[in-house]
């Protein structure tokens, strides 16, 4: 029975939203993990976030805002000066005689309070609201200042301003603490800018006459505007110094990694610069933390998948392997279920190029191929520290591929990716790396190929008719698309007026059965595999995204641009 902790998680146990057991599991993973209760209640689907704040401001005597669709008068908003709203993360509310109310998101913030009732000279009274609801309605309420001050940040640097010399420039970014510095600035503004709109890396590509900066949100790559030919040399010696890369060295591809805070959150920025005709070429990965505690429910997998996937991640050995191109979510679903199973009573080591997030209770081992330290002297290394589970960044050559059977056959389970378009290819695949066929058969317990498909806005979906083309190019039949629910989102501000917002994945998950086993030892082709695969039940990557686009969650069309259309389509059962 838990403890009463004499805090919100009491009125929760007494309203029956969460029971004694789950209080304990959240606990034990909030102390492990570092994490507040409430954002792990939350994670766990014990408890909404909003059921959470409600009880925290229950606790604290204060009232709770939910802000999905509030919308606030401008005479409110403008009471409260932006700089003044973004740096304390708080919001006005409404204004009652003398009397202002704020939005918080903490109970305790009485620094804050003090500082507006100065600043204001107005009474405030402090009002609870979800902390990602409060920044998204500052940006809805404000716009997005980060985009305008990038936008301002270049007009100073047009040829019309002062003259930027290469020594000014060399003044204002070698330093590194001068925050007030041009190009500093620049940097930190581009990196906030991309966190703020949900990007996944950010783009630096020098050309003849222009400096090229795109932002990849979902997945699409949306271009932002030029930056002067002349800041190229500073913009990556500044990026050079964050990540602590060799600022002289410009002929041969470089790697580093910055560490940031945007909003109160950490960011790692992984950052890769490659020599290309016009100078170096900079991508920067925005790595968030936060990511990798999702929850396994969260990656968009149907019942049945989800049921089997759990079921083979909590095999005692053997190989499972997930495929599919850079940038399809492999990592994320990895991790995701490692934190699943990581657990005091087992022992996880990992292998990565690189080691992308930091998971609490794992070990994790980082390849260096300039002192020999390469996935197959890991592997071999680690199998001497008695492990459970191992997980293997990527299955590359026939020495890696030789060793992780041979660790799944001795009692390890084995996690690892591989780059091939679909399940079945993977067989073929390992065997082409020279892992032999009685040896794949007998190892494997299954391989999951998966994409990332964009997801329909929220805020501005809404039925629409599928067009006879799209439905013949999906091999949706009259009766089906009659039962199906098809969205497609029209474009609002809450998705940047593209209609779609976040992305889910797409699975293929086959299992390895004793006809694909016997397939397998024969060598048969990937596609007598694929097809005997699909008679024991397997679900294509378009067959899976058929049934969400007739859900209404993504669009055909988008299914269809990330899918192969040419594969029969089986009926949804």
């Amino acid at each position: 029975m838990a403890k009463s902790r004499g805090d919100f998680t009491d009125i929760l146990l007494k309203k029956k939203i969460i029971g004694p057991d789950q209080l304990e599991e959240a606990e034990r993973t909030a102390s492990a993990q570092g994490l507040k209760i409430q954002d792990v209640l939350a994670k766990l689907n014990y408890a909404t976030a909003a059921e959470c704040m409600a009880a925290i401001g229950e606790k604290y005597g204060m009232s709770f805002v939910d802000l999905t669709d509030m919308e606030i008068p401008k005479s409110i908003i403008e009471l409260v000066p932006e700089s003044v709203a973004r740096e304390n993360i708080v919001l006005p509310l409404s204004l009652e005689g003398n009397t202002l109310k704020i939005i918080t998101a903490d109970p305790n913030n009485y620094d804050t309070v003090q500082k507006l009732q100065f600043i204001l000279n107005k009474d405030i009274v402090p009002v609870l609201a979800i902390p990602e609801q409060i920044q998204e309605a500052i940006n809805r309420n404000y716009g997005q200042s980060e985009t305008e001050s990038v936008d301002s940040m270049l007009v100073e640097f047009t040829d019309t301003a002062i003259e930027f010399t290469q020594t000014e420039s060399m003044s204002n970014f070698a330093g590194g603490d001068d925050s007030d510095a041009p190009v500093v600035k620049l940097c930190n503004l581009i990196i906030q800018e991309a966190v703020n709109l949900r990007a996944s890396d950010i783009h630096v590509e020098p050309f003849a006459d222009r400096v090229r900066v795109r932002y990849r949100i979902d997945g699409v790559l949306v271009e932002r505007d030029a930056v002067p030919r002349r800041l190229l040399a500073p913009l990556l010696s500044r990026l050079k110094i964050m990540g602590n890369i060799d600022i002289s060295e410009k002929r041969r591809p470089q790697d580093g990694r910055i560490k940031m805070t945007v909003h109160g959150k950490h960011f790692d920025l992984r950052v890769s610069l490659l020599p290309s005709v016009h100078g170096q070429s900079a991508v920067m990965r925005i790595l968030d933390r936060g990511n990798i505690q999702v929850n396994i429910r969260d990656l968009g997998f149907g019942e049945e998948d989800y049921l089997r996937f759990q079921k083979i991640i909590k095999r005692p050995n053997g190989i499972f392997l997930v495929t599919g191109p850079t940038g399809s979510g492999k990592t994320t679903t990895l991790y995701a279920a490692l934190n699943e199973l990581n657990r005091p009573d087992r022992k996880i080591i990992t292998a990565e190029d690189p080691v992308e997030y930091y998971l609490p209770g794992i070990n994790q081992v980082e390849v260096k191929h300039g002192i020999g330290l390469d996935f197959a002297r890991i592997i071999r290394a680690m199998l001497r520290q008695a492990p459970n589970i191992i997980l293997v960044g990527e299955i590359r050559d026939k020495e890696t591929a030789e060793i992780a059977v041979q660790a799944s056959l001795t009692g390890h389970l084995v996690f690892s990716t591989l780059h091939t378009n679909d399940a079945p290819s993977a067989i073929t695949r390992l065997s082409d790396i020279g892992v032999a066929p009685f040896l794949i058969a007998s190892s494997v317990i299954a391989i999951m190929a998966q994409r990332l498909t964009r997801v329909n806005c929220v805020k501005c979906k809404e039925p629409y008719v599928a067009t006879p083309a799209e439905l013949k190019g999906a091999g949706i039949t009259p009766d089906q698309a009659s039962k199906a629910t098809f969205m497609k989102g029209r474009g609002c501000n809450h998705c940047r007026q593209t209609g779609f917002r976040g992305r889910l994945g797409l699975y293929e998950m086959m299992q390895m059965t004793s006809t694909i086993r016997e397939q397998t030892f024969a060598q048969a082709p990937a596609q007598e595999i694929r097809r005997k695969a699909r008679a024991s039940g397997m679900k294509t990557l378009l067959d899976d995204g058929i049934l969400k686009s007739m859900k209404g969650v993504t669009t055909i069309e988008e299914v269809l641009s990330i899918c192969h259309a040419d594969q029969l389509v089986v009926e949804p059962s």
